[in-house]
């Protein structure tokens, strides 16, 4: 169910939402948490809801999109939409589209809209602010989530995400290389146990998931850590052998093959942002790991 509400008030939109509840009994699991979505433009709207509703599955939460949609309009207005049921994941979501002097006040618009006693997630799917720790939305929760890969420049946005970086904050391209670096976990664990070398990321340009990836290397190595535009693969050089990660940019299938051993085929397809919402969902508390693979981007040879 969608239910349009235009030039509306917050109380409007809170009365609409408890007479849906005594209507039709719609929000009957207990929701753990507040995500609150902030996109930039209209572009990526419907994307981000649809990715949130699958991760509410997983989360039931009160999804929150604010979306400033005419900033230069001489009048304040506030246009609202409610989905509940099948349009809603397991929750509601309510979408606030904001015109003229309103869209410089997304956080108190939002924050009628909190659940009261439930950690609150902040995400945004496109353009980030720089210290998303100190931005309006961001102080209103304890989880930030951004996502590089959808910026002007990603490689200068996962670079910036250092200098603005607080406790809590994550960015989806971290989460979208978690597979790759199990499974690189998992080769160097095996014998021969020696010391990594160096290193090498290759793949697109334009994809921060291996720069980050990159800096997780540099970040736990002593050796030199390359990133390359080319195929995409990892490769690890051990004095004794070499092993290489490697899969088709539009694959789904990895191949790892080390010196002397036979080629092994792993699932590995490029996650979908649903399922990286979804885990960064999970955990509240400050990621050290991510963190430090910032720190190493630093560290990165670029060729």
């Amino acid at each position: 169910m969608i239910v349009d509400l235009e030039a509306t008030t917050t109380t409007a939109v809170n009365k609409k939402l408890d007479g849906l509840r005594e209507e039709g009994g719609a929000f009957t699991m207990a929701r753990v948490l507040t995500l609150v979505i902030a996109p930039d433009s209209e572009a990526v709207l419907e994307d981000s809801i649809e990715a949130a509703n699958a991760a509410s599955r997983e989360h039931p939460c009160r999804v929150i999109v604010v979306l400033p949609v005419d900033r230069d309009a001489a009048d304040a207005k506030l246009d609202a939409q409610i989905r509940v049921g099948h349009d809603a994941g397991a929750g509601e979501v309510v979408v606030l589209k904001l015109h003229g002097p309103l869209a410089a006040q997304a956080s108190s618009v939002v924050t009628p809209f909190l659940l009261p006693d439930t950690p609150v997630v902040a995400w945004w799917p496109d353009v980030s602010p720089r210290v998303p720790a100190e931005d309006p939305l961001g102080q209103l929760a304890i989880r930030r989530i951004t996502d590089a890969t959808y910026g002007n420049d990603p490689l200068a946005c996962i670079k910036s995400r250092l200098e603005g970086y607080t406790a809590g904050d994550t960015d989806l391209a971290w989460s979208r290389i978690t597979y790759w670096r199990a499974m690189l976990t998992s080769a160097m664990d095996q014998g021969p146990h020696e010391d990594i070398q160096s290193a090498l990321v290759s793949g697109r340009k334009e994809e921060p998931a291996l720069d980050i990836l990159a800096g997780w290397l540099a970040s736990r190595i002593d050796g030199p850590v390359k990133r390359a535009v080319g195929d995409l693969k990892v490769e690890l050089v051990r004095p004794s052998e070499t092993i290489t990660l490697s899969r088709p940019q539009k694959g789904v299938t990895a191949t790892l093959a080390r010196t002397a051993k036979p080629d092994a085929k792993l699932p590995l397809a490029r996650r979908e942002t649903r399922d990286c919402l979804a885990e960064d969902m999970r955990r509240l508390d400050a990621d050290e790991i991510y963190f430090a693979a910032l720190q190493g981007i630093d560290k990165v040879e670029y060729v």
